[in-house]
């Protein structure tokens, strides 16, 4: 799963586009040059060539420290970083890297916000782009909990509407063209348009259609911390890993009498086993409720079911 490349767009606020973009050259070995449009785009290349920018987002609410205080600021604190293409083994560690050392000289994040992970779309069919959206409808509500979406920035990534997963699955479309008809259903607006209305939704397809023919993930709240980056693009690139592979996904809501049971199970069947996940798993399953290890609670609590139940039931 780790084969698919993948950019990454965080924002937060705390320093200036121009110092993360001076840190960020620094670190890269790279150069700055401000590009002087809307966006006040600081833009570094990298020793390697890729480009990294920091840019303007009108959405940000600007703050910095001082003395221990969180005061409003100018929006010259506006900072979104973009990053250029990237694959996991060979950058996930530079990506945290930049990421610590900008949060190390005073970035911060708030509720307004938010991590965005944009998915290559080249290895994508009709069949694995339906699969995808089933994928995230089902676990709506578990994904929106274990990731403790801000309510400041439900409106730039709402959940799945159930009437286009329903027409998806009633009519089965075969080609990217027909998906793409039933993705833009009852809006009025031009599909071209860059800011359109479909995007801001937790799976994103009008980037697929209308943008760098990525799939885009934006149910992540703003962070600087690097192990939880590291976890949003694991979830990322295993979601984008099951749809590509699964024969057939169903619509079908996961049943959450025990959400860390099924947020862990959920996870070690689409990839993250083993140590090396541990952390990731932990991040992404820290706010739920229940026992990660037992279906029902506890070993006490499994033989007082199957007491019940007299069934023979492994659940650990």
């Amino acid at each position: 799963m780790f084969s698919s490349k993948f950019g990454i767009e965080i924002e937060f606020t705390g320093i200036t586009r121009q110092k993360a973009a001076k840190l960020a050259a620094q670190y890269l070995n790279g150069s700055t040059a401000t590009l002087g449009d809307y966006y006040d785009t600081q833009q570094v290349t990298a020793g390697d060539g890729r480009v990294w920018k920091f840019m303007y987002d009108g959405s940000i609410d600007c703050q910095r420290k001082t003395q221990g205080r969180i005061v409003q600021a100018n929006n010259k604190h506006s900072v979104e970083l973009v990053s250029p293409v990237l694959l996991y083994q060979e950058d996930v560690q530079t990506l945290q890297g930049l990421v610590r050392r900008l949060r190390k000289a005073g970035g911060f994040t708030n509720p307004s916000c938010g991590i965005h992970i944009h998915l290559d779309g080249a290895g994508h069919t009709p069949r694995s782009i339906r699969n995808f959206i089933n994928i995230i409808a089902s676990h709506n509500d578990l994904f929106y909990k274990a990731l403790q979406i801000e309510p400041e920035r439900m409106r730039y990534c709402k959940k799945m509407d159930t009437w286009l997963v329903q027409r998806m699955n009633q009519t089965k479309p075969k080609t990217f063209a027909d998906i793409e008809s039933i993705w833009y259903e009852g809006y009025r607006e031009s599909r071209s348009l860059h800011y359109h209305s479909s995007r801001y939704h937790f799976l994103n397809l009008h980037s697929f259609f209308h943008g760098h023919h990525t799939v885009e993930l934006r149910g992540f709240n703003g962070t600087l911390h690097a192990g939880k980056i590291r976890a949003y693009i694991v979830l990322a690139l295993a979601l984008n890993h099951q749809a590509l592979t699964q024969k057939n996904a169903r619509y079908k809501k996961v049943q959450e009498e025990n959400e860390r049971f099924a947020m862990r199970t959920y996870l070690n069947r689409i990839g993250f086993i083993g140590p090396e996940f541990k952390n990731c798993r932990e991040h992404l399953y820290q706010h739920l409720n229940g026992n990660a290890a037992w279906r029902y609670g506890s070993r006490e609590n499994v033989r007082s079911h199957i007491g019940r139940n007299g069934g023979n039931h492994h659940e650990q």
